[in-house]
């Protein structure tokens, strides 16, 4: 199948180390793909050694923004990868250093769609965590932001909108004509799993996934599915008398399940953000006599940082934590010993390989197969 345009790769200043990583695979695959087919036709631009197309977000002294793409995009199908949680972005407004929060990066994508609109044949996004996303349904009076920013990228004319593991993709009803795709990373994860601990997923006689809560019980469930093995979940008891932070505080995580006693456990979920969360139902499994504890979240926020986690390795509550390099992670985080990085770099390569080719997404969506083929070869 024709590629649909000459790819432009657009990284924002929040996903510039990533879209790194993801350029470089495809100008890999497809250069294996022209080596294997060498009679084949390719359509200009199909081939070469850099995809990217540089643009500039800058602000004014006074913290306004303007974004300059400084390559032509005309007739080009556009990739615009970010991370809204990249926190390490700075830029000075009236002389004091600013950190970039998640609006300013969408922002900052707003411009850089608006400098390319009526110029690229096609805008597609890449927002591996879906800003606002935990933001997804009302409760009260409170503000739909998720529901309303895929709005508002719709009707800029963006055609396809990436994003990961989204926290509940129910979201989409609110652009039913929308190109919208919530990508799952469980092949990934569970790659990542048994290059370190291949026994576990060799014998699975002996692993429990658990769910952290209700609303990760159809992650857990499919987990627990394609491994074959037993489910167990918590749910929250919450303070309904009282709000902190714009929430009602957890009160006590009870847990619902057979036995853990004995296993090796693994407790999955879409983020980790200040993992207290997580190190609280680690210290309960462990009450319980559970063996080796493994955490797995697509999201890495440590917003309090890594000492919590530090310390529950220290005192054995956990084994590894596996999170994926889909959002900006710190150095510090990235050299904790129990810290495993998930690399997402080719999977997105492939994605934009295939949306570009206009191809079916659903062998690269779907993981069912590849795992099957992971627990058939162990």
């Amino acid at each position: 199948m024709p590629s649909y345009a000459p790819v432009g790769l657009i990284a924002m200043k929040s996903a510039v180390e990533f879209s790194n990583i993801v350029n470089n695979f495809l100008v890999e695959r497809r250069q294996e793909y022209v080596e294997s087919e060498p009679d084949m036709v390719t359509s200009p631009g199909f081939l070469r050694d850099d995809y990217f197309v540089p643009v500039n977000t800058f602000r004014f002294s006074s913290g306004e923004g303007k974004a300059v793409v400084e390559r032509t995009v005309r007739g080009h199908d556009l990739f615009i990868i970010c991370d809204p949680t990249n926190y390490s972005v700075t830029y000075n407004i009236r002389g004091r250093v600013n950190h970039m929060s998640p609006d300013d990066h969408y922002q900052d994508l707003k411009r850089i769609i608006l400098a390319s609109s009526g110029k690229a044949r096609r805008i597609n996004v890449f927002m591996p965590y879906l800003y606002e996303g935990r933001q997804h349904r009302r409760n009260a009076r409170e503000s739909l932001d998720c529901a309303y920013m895929l709005e508002e990228l719709d009707h800029l004319g963006v055609a396809n909108f990436v994003t990961f593991d989204a926290h509940d993709d129910r979201v989409a009803n609110a652009v039913p004509t929308f190109g919208f795709e919530s990508v799952p990373s469980v092949y990934q994860v569970l790659k990542a799993l048994n290059a370190l601990y291949p026994e576990i997923i060799k014998d699975r006689s002996n692993l429990m996934i658990i769910s952290p809560d209700e609303g990760a019980i159809a992650r857990s469930m499919y987990y627990a599915s394609v491994l074959g093995v037993p489910l167990g979940t918590f749910y929250k008891r919450r303070d309904y008398t009282t709000i902190k932070n714009g929430r009602n505080p957890i009160i006590a995580h009870e847990f619902l399940g057979e036995s853990v006693k004995g296993k090796d456990v693994l407790i999955v979920d879409d983020m980790i953000s200040s993992g207290e969360s997580m190190l609280d139902l680690a210290r309960q499994l462990k009450d319980r006599k559970a063996n080796r504890i493994f955490c797995a979240a697509t999201f890495g926020l440590f917003t309090d940082g890594t000492a919590l986690f530090d310390k529950a390795f220290d005192e054995g509550y956990i084994d590894r934590v596996f999170c994926t390099n889909l959002i900006y992670r710190e150095p510090q985080l990235l050299a904790a010993p129990w810290y495993v990085d998930v690399n997402m770099g080719k999977f997105v390569a492939l994605l934009i390989d295939a949306i570009n080719h206009n191809a079916s997404l659903n062998s690269l969506t779907d993981p069912a197969n590849k795992i099957r083929k992971l627990l058939s070869s162990t």
